[in-house]
């Protein structure tokens, strides 16, 4: 009896694998060819981001020298992370429904008694910082930063 309900667990996971490796398939398909666009400063900038956040395209107004060259670089820096974060909407909207179906499968805790749950075990990524590397606000220039640990110690590593 436990082995038939064993079997049946598998074979609705494997099924719904194959489903989600099709479904993958197609998302990255068509996440490939997302992309974004963002205007700023009264329509003077515009940009255009790729999937992957990468510019593509930059247009200027015909009036973008009534701009300092410092105005015209932080905005175009603010536009294409403007940009950056519409397309990786997009694609978490496309992700969706796989997540969803994903989430209606059987755990392998659920399947096995006392096995870990192994989507709790992936770790997540860390934001990228959106600051330049000279800003300060570049992790690990801050005097208190704890991920600025400085330089080790041999003599503390070898204790």
């Amino acid at each position: 009896m436990v082995n038939e309900r064993l079997q049946e667990d598998m074979a609705t996971m494997m099924a719904g694998l194959s489903h989600q490796m099709r479904g993958i398939a197609e998302v990255q398909k068509k996440r490939s060819l997302l992309t974004a666009t963002a205007l700023v400063c009264d329509k003077r900038i515009q940009v255009t981001v790729n999937a992957d956040g990468l510019l593509i395209e930059t247009k200027f107004a015909e009036d973008i020298l009534d701009l300092t060259m410092d105005e015209i670089a932080e905005n175009i820096t603010l536009a294409v992370q403007e940009a950056a974060r519409e397309v990786n909407a997009k694609a978490r909207e496309l992700m969706n429904p796989l997540l969803e179906h994903r989430d209606s499968l059987p755990k392998l805790s659920e399947m096995i008694n006392g096995a870990p749950d192994l989507g709790g075990l992936i770790p997540q990524p860390t934001p990228a910082p959106t600051v330049a590397p000279s800003s300060p606000e570049w992790p690990g220039h801050a005097p208190d930063d704890p991920d600025d640990v400085g330089p080790r110690s041999v003599v503390a590593d070898r204790d």
